[in-house]
């Protein structure tokens, strides 16, 4: 099974190239969609311990926990230290169903994979990309959204020039739908005969 390392910084169209893989048969495990869940359930309790004020009627209440993390690195440090270990140990039962199940391709998108050194644990790393004008203009536009939480955001996250030269394939996502989904195809064609090692070294070294 081949593994796909999926990332892209805020606003650059990563669960929209997500879905477009998913489409094709790739199953995708999306670690931002999981935190969702978590905030609902098995995070809930650990989170509350350390910041109380971010619990509302028995779930993690995502704007006040922003409030309370986002331009403080030890806040965010040990909100990292309680939610990662939960997210890796869904993202591997995902990874194991999908091997079990015969899957030639399994996508882990994850938005801070090369901040994290994630790449490693991946065969190979699609970015999802657009200019920085394009990114902004996205993100101003989401509800709650400031420019300084924005820029709070941007601080946490590697330059794109960097993940462009990190990763093995950019997805342009700027030009829109059509010419997104040709990318993705030619990605999965490109590596379809490979051989992929990432979920032998995860589950037996």
């Amino acid at each position: 099974m081949f593994i796909i390392g999926l990332t892209g910084s805020i606003g650059m169209g990563k669960s929209a190239t997500g879905r477009m893989f998913a489409a094709r048969g790739a199953p995708v495990h999306d670690a931002d969609a999981e935190v969702h869940r978590l905030y609902a359930n098995e995070a809930v309790g650990p989170i509350g311990d350390v910041f109380p004020d971010a619990i509302v009627d028995g779930r993690v209440d995502r704007d006040r926990l922003s409030k309370l993390v986002l331009g403080d690195d030890q806040a965010i440090k040990r909100l990292e230290k309680i939610v990662h270990p939960l997210v890796q140990a869904r993202e591997t039962a995902f990874l194991d169903a999908a091997f079990a199940g015969g899957r030639r391709f399994a996508v882990a998108e994850v938005p801070l994979l090369l901040e994290v050194g994630g790449d490693a644990r991946v065969d190979a790393v699609v970015l999802a990309s657009a200019p920085a004008a394009v990114q902004r203009e996205r993100v101003l536009k989401r509800g709650g959204m400031s420019a300084e939480k924005f820029e709070k955001i941007l601080a946490r996250q590697m330059p794109d020039a960097e993940k462009r030269r990190r990763a093995h394939f950019v997805v342009d996502t700027s030009r829109g739908f059509g010419f997104a989904e040709k990318q993705v195809d030619d990605i999965m064609r490109a590596l379809a005969a490979s051989p992929g090692a990432a979920y032998a070294r995860r589950r037996w070294g």
